[in-house]
């Protein structure tokens, strides 16, 4: 069985070391590779990959929302969220998922023991991968979210797609923002090539704590602890959290990921 990640780029994706990881923990082997996607054609790549043997598959930028009209049919979880991250062969069929989501939360709550309820909280950016996230954070009632664009037309009406769930949900752009938040999710994928958006220093506070989408040392988490923020953490976590979702759907059991996250860690 084959398996693969699509993206553009993609060479930076650690998802085959990851998922090589997990199927260890069983002593199995799994053929996991990177396919760099045409932009013009992503779904002729997807096709090629079935055709070829391809059962399962990971999506990354910028191919989320092609991937979720790619679909016969769809997680609810893909549904509300309008952008698939998983792609499963099923009866002939793909099927689509999103495991973005729990990815962040299971990080976020669980391996960061950082509060989600009651908490107010910023989210920097609204494509796919925020698409793909809001719904689990509702989930976890916090007090509000604001989701925060360069297009402020696109964050105001992601908002109003996740509008009536119980927790007041606000778009806007950039410089409308006044804080401070106690929490703050970076997912401008503009993180990938080294830049980040014009932010006003308010919006962190001493209780602040920042969480980047994007793993490794970004300019984001540089700049939220120049400005003092309380714990910073990039999304090292929540991609191997959203992978064992992933894995689970494809072979049928649960990955553990602490142990993946600690070795990944030290390289």
């Amino acid at each position: 069985m084959r398996f693969a990640v699509f993206g553009n780029p993609v060479a930076h994706s650690r998802s085959p070391e990851i998922h090589q990881a997990f199927a260890a923990q069983r002593g199995e082997q799994i053929d996991y590779q990177r396919i760099l996607s045409p932009l013009e054609d992503f779904a002729g790549c997807v096709k090629s990959f079935l055709a070829d043997g391809g059962v399962g598959a990971n999506v990354t930028l910028p191919f989320k929302e092609q991937a979720w009209q790619l679909c016969d049919s769809l997680s609810e979880r893909a549904r509300h969220a309008g952008a698939v991250n998983t792609l499963a062969l099923q009866g002939g069929k793909l099927f689509g998922d999103n495991t973005d989501g729990v990815g962040l939360v299971t990080d976020i709550r669980d391996n960061l023991r950082w509060p989600l309820r009651d908490q107010h909280i910023l989210i920097l950016g609204a494509g796919g991968a925020v698409r793909g996230v809001l719904g689990p954070l509702l989930a976890e009632q916090p007090a509000q979210v604001r989701i925060a664009n360069r297009t402020a037309e696109k964050a105001r009406d992601l908002s109003l797609m996740f509008a009536g769930r119980g927790v007041p949900v606000f778009g806007g752009g950039f410089d409308k923002l006044a804080g401070p938040y106690d929490l703050i999710i970076n997912a401008v994928s503009a993180g990938l090539d080294g830049s980040m958006p014009e932010l006003p220093a308010s919006i962190v506070g001493r209780q602040t704590r920042c969480y980047d989408m994007i793993y490794g040392d970004t300019p984001f988490l540089r700049w939220a602890k120049q400005q003092g923020a309380a714990a910073a953490a990039d999304g090292l976590g929540m991609l191997i959290e959203q992978a064992a979702e992933s894995f689970a759907l494809w072979h049928g059991w649960r990955p553990d990921t602490a142990s993946v996250i600690a070795d990944l860690r030290k390289t």
